[in-house]
């Protein structure tokens, strides 16, 4: 919803202090120099991804209308299936977990948070640790680093769609420039015309370099800084479960291990300290 009431806020301010200087409206449409400038930007697109990642951006594209799923109570669910995961392998020993992990979906300690349930590559990092704690001779040294290097890959992966489209935002005023030299060319071919007319052509390809810087900076390139938002959020949520199971590892109990997740969230979404222990006396009572 920010994005639209954004872009109209861009709109109102160039369109609307173009109107108060007295501006004529029609010499803005120019659909030509916008089919130039979109053509040759996605052309570009096209040409400098592969399919993956041309997928990876359209499939996110929709998603910036919504708003982050990411939140307070996610994080708080999270960290509550991570204590119980914790206390039931302290109590009962981790190989009790191993059904747990090798069939989630039946679980009834994962059951009982859909929302994280429903998060395929957050599930899947947690029980694959989970499966190597299991199986035992872990150091926690060499699961750290492997946490690291797979948090990487996830985080290279999920900024694909934001660096690609910084791309595009950066090419667009160069591509707006080529629009205009060509309606400039254009002009320049028809000098014959009277001054007036000349002058109109002339309006017209200047037209195409303001679409192209317009189109770069108050469209296209706040998407992208959205998505790598909306990355920093996600990755959170990868962090605190490290973290809580490098503290279970390092021996720590699990009431404390949670704690050390909460502290690597955002202090925006962090829950407090007796937020988390009030939601993990819940957990202890069911």
């Amino acid at each position: 919803m920010l994005v639209l009431v954004g872009y109209l806020v861009v709109c109102g301010a160039v369109f609307g202090g173009y109107a108060l200087m007295g501006g004529h409206f029609g010499v803005l449409f120019q659909p030509v120099e916008l089919l130039m400038i979109g053509g040759s930007a996605i052309g570009a697109f096209i040409a400098g991804n592969k399919g993956k990642n041309i997928k990876a951006t359209i499939k996110e594209l929709p998603l910036l209308l919504r708003s982050s799923k990411v939140n307070r109570q996610l994080y708080m669910d999270l960290l509550a299936l991570l204590y119980e995961l914790l206390a039931k392998a302290r109590k009962e020993g981790m190989m009790k977990l191993e059904s747990d992990v090798e069939a989630p979906a039946s679980s009834e300690i994962f059951q009982r948070y859909p929302s994280i349930l429903a998060d395929a590559e957050l599930m899947e990092f947690i029980c694959d640790y989970l499966r190597l704690v299991i199986s035992g001779n872990t150091d926690a040294f060499e699961i750290e680093a492997l946490m690291d290097h797979e948090i990487e890959t996830i985080r290279h992966e999920a900024e694909v769609p934001s660096h690609s489209l910084s791309r595009i935002a950066d090419a667009l005023p160069a591509l707006g420039i080529v629009a205009a030299v060509m309606g400039v060319v254009h002009a320049l071919g028809s000098a014959d015309l009277p001054p007036a007319e000349m002058g109109a052509l002339i309006a017209h390809a200047m037209v195409g370099t303001f679409l192209g810087v317009l189109l770069a900076y108050g469209f296209v390139s706040p998407l992208a800084t959205l998505i790598e938002q909306k990355v920093d959020e996600g990755m959170k949520m990868y962090q605190c479960a490290k973290v809580t199971l490098l503290a279970s590892l390092n021996g720590y109990a699990p009431q404390l291990a949670v704690e050390f997740g909460r502290k690597v969230l955002f202090s925006t979404e962090r829950p407090s300290f007796t937020e988390l222990d009030s939601h993990v006396r819940e957990v202890k009572a069911r």
